[in-house]
């Protein structure tokens, strides 16, 4: 790879949300690039039109769990970042399909890097590798060293943890020619921004219950939110220096947040539709809590006869109870993370994208 012929990005779950972010990042910053691959089971094709006279996006129709499409995708390429991944914590999803995908797919991704000679890998994990825990412990402004009673007990984070620690255990392995795989993993908070699926779902459920919103959380909650233009820059600056200083970053684990508030979830997605205006109704914690119970006893009962998967639930109610907020530092010290879109671009950002929503639907 030299300055004179460019380098090629690959990116696994490229049409998606953080995907969309990510190639536009790319686009706007980073030199010497001259072709993005965006490999997705569920593509987009319009997305080839961001092609520049610099740099050719291509689309690519493919699944992380079929080898021979990843060994094809990723032939040539000199970046992997490794965005595919299934998320359920609501029991919609079989746990060997979860499996399939973030485990199985992320080892079909590693060979496929190791066959082709691809010596770059970043690795998008989650903050759920390590909680909110289903106890409620708390973890407030945590690092990657600060200690925590991990206890997996759903199959999405209990997948992402094993796929995090399959890219950090293949870090220094050798790859065809003789060089060596590089890998780091970057554990981002909660994201949002525009094309948020959850913000929208948020949205539409309001929608349903005529303007109310259940609240039950306590009010001093706090969680780490982290906008999508700053996950897709830190992507970039990760592998950025993961080539120019692989002995730094390989085998390493970053936490990935900006300058967003801490807030209750509720509290975070009504920053931006508080112009529906959405009406609170305060529910107790105990009812609540009794209510996710109940859920999960009878998503249990019914499995033989139907899918019986409501969004309360005791995991969904752990991780909306307790604060969970992280730091950025270690990212800062080792490739010079600052977040590329202040809170207030963030915001304004995610709001013109909101205000698309349909505004005949307000609350009254």
């Amino acid at each position: 790879m030299s300055a004179e012929t460019g380098f090629t990005y690959l990116l696994t779950g490229g049409c998606g949300f953080l995907g969309r972010h990510l190639l536009q990042v790319l686009l706007e910053k980073e030199d010497g690039l001259t072709e993005v691959r965006l490999f997705d089971k569920h593509i987009d094709p319009s997305l080839q039109d961001h092609s520049t006279e610099r740099v050719k996006v291509m689309v690519t129709q493919g699944d992380v769990t079929d080898y021979p499409s990843v060994l094809e995708a990723t032939r040539g390429a000199d970046v992997v970042v490794h965005m595919a991944s299934l998320v359920d914590v609501w029991h919609r999803v079989p746990e060997e399909i979860i499996q399939n995908v973030n485990v199985q797919g992320t080892v079909n991704v590693i060979n496929a890097c190791v066959e082709n000679g691809v010596q770059y890998l970043v690795y998008t994990s989650s903050m759920e590798v390590v909680g909110p825990n289903v106890r409620g412990d708390p973890f407030i402004r945590g690092d990657e060293e600060t200690p925590y009673n991990v206890r997996h007990e759903m199959p999405y984070p209990r997948s992402k943890a094993e796929a995090e620690k399959l890219v950090l255990e293949a870090n220094g392995r050798k790859v065809s020619g003789g060089a060596c795989l590089y890998t780091c993993s970057l554990r981002p908070t909660g994201i949002y921004g525009e094309h948020h699926q959850l913000m929208r779902d948020f949205y539409e459920t309001g929608v349903r219950t005529g303007g109310w919103v259940i609240r039950g959380v306590p009010r001093d909650t706090e969680h780490g939110r982290v906008y999508a233009g700053n996950v897709a820059w830190m992507h970039l600056l990760a592998a950025r220096a993961l080539r120019e200083r692989p002995n730094k970053l390989g085998g390493e684990v970053y936490f990935c947040y900006d300058e967003s508030p801490y807030k209750s979830y509720e509290d975070f997605n009504l920053e931006f539709l508080s112009q529906f205006n959405f009406r609170e109704v305060r529910v107790p914690r105990w009812v609540l809590s009794a209510v996710a119970g109940l859920n999960d006893l009878l998503h249990w009962l019914l499995k033989p006869l139907c899918s019986y998967t409501p969004l309360l639930n005791r995991y969904t109610l752990a991780v909306a109870s307790t604060s969970f907020t992280v730091r950025s530092d270690k990212a800062e010290r080792h490739f010079d993370y600052q977040p590329l879109y202040s809170w207030e671009e963030a915001k304004a950002r995610t709001l013109t994208w909101v205000d698309t929503f349909p505004h005949s639907t307000k609350a009254s």
